[in-house]
């Protein structure tokens, strides 16, 4: 007997059992995929191209060339930050006359709308020089106003009546909100000419929500991309909360600034409001005052009248031209000497 006889003799059973052992596996396994296909609602992977690889992966929204964010949001939102600077005047203004740095801010917005009216797609060294010049403007006087009311708040110097206390300390911290939209806006990206153009491809500096979902046509459309009023949007959050909400920093310089933005409006608001708490009246003492101020005023008028129509007579003389008593020096009132 030779060597392959045996083998012969078991081949075909070892073979046949090795094949339905194969495919019970297969069968076990294309079940499972199944089963966990349906319950983590995995979707098909797309077709191969023509070269039998997988397509490549369609770049996001903030990385494609778009056709630029629209002037008239930033160009509303800085006149709103000029015409704030308006109250902010005498002791507070960096330049005098007041009116003098939001006359030289409107140039530059009006020279900035001339420029590019309707879409930011245009890189220019001399636009965005002027853009950064006009927010490096109005952020330096926002901070000398700032700075100045604190000043005069820890050295008791402030107005003592809390209206237009808050009312200046209400126009300080609008303009800061503003002005660091502003330069969120600036520099996320490279600049909103950069991001609509798709021209430096950097990493975004803020990933905001829509960033998360943008695969997800029923949470977000498939376009998106940040536009001022997210930045905005993430300046005033910031500036309430103190903190970043659903809007995180990447970088550095973005945590800085937020951080810079959180410190003001905690130091502006805190001061502000408890100085203005501290001096403000209160409804009882208010009332009080009015009734002794009204009750003073009718009853000098009461004496005057009274004393006008008294008679002269030849015990007292004429008393028309003699001063009417004070309430200290009233009989009713003087307090008698006992003997």
């Amino acid at each position: 007997m030779t060597e392959d006889q045996p083998l012969a003799a078991h081949g075909p059973d070892a073979t046949a059992h090795n094949a339905a052992t194969m495919a019970h596996l297969l069968a076990g396994i294309q079940s499972l995929h199944s089963r966990l296909d349906a319950i983590e609602g995995i979707t098909p992977m797309p077709a191969a191209g023509e070269d039998g690889r997988p397509p490549r992966r369609q770049a996001p929204a903030w990385r494609r060339p778009s056709n630029g964010d629209a002037r008239w949001q930033v160009t509303v939102c800085t006149a709103v930050g000029i015409a704030l600077q308006l109250p902010v005047h005498g002791r507070l203004s960096l330049v005098h006359p007041d009116w003098i740095l939001p006359a030289v801010q409107g140039l530059l917005l009006i020279g900035l709308v001339a420029a590019n009216p309707r879409r930011i797609n245009r890189e220019s060294r001399a636009l965005r020089s002027l853009a950064l010049a006009l927010a490096g403007l109005l952020s330096v006087v926002n901070a000398y106003a700032a700075a100045s009311l604190v000043v005069e708040i820890v050295q008791g110097k402030a107005p003592p009546v809390a209206g237009p206390l808050l009312a200046t300390g209400a126009s300080i911290w609008l303009t800061n909100v503003i002005v660091f939209a502003l330069w969120y806006w600036e520099f996320d990206q490279g600049g909103p000419a950069a991001r609509a153009l798709a021209t430096k491809h950097r990493s975004p500096d803020f990933l905001f929500a829509n960033m998360t979902v943008a695969d997800d046509p029923d949470l977000c459309q498939r376009d998106w991309k940040p536009a001022f009023g997210d930045y905005l949007y993430l300046s005033f959050t910031n500036a309430t909360a103190f903190s970043p909400t659903d809007t995180l920093p990447l970088t550095r310089w973005a945590k800085m600034a937020m951080t810079l933005q959180s410190v003001v409006s905690l130091v502006t608001v805190a001061l502000v409001v408890a100085r203005a708490v501290n001096i403000f009246p209160s409804p009882k003492l208010v009332a009080l005052a009015q009734g002794a101020w009204w009750a003073s005023r009718s009853g000098a008028a009461v004496g005057n009248a009274a004393r006008a129509a008294m008679p002269p007579s030849p015990r007292r003389g004429n008393v028309r031209n003699a001063p009417f008593p004070s309430p200290s020096q009233h009989p009713c009132v003087t307090a008698r000497k006992v003997p």
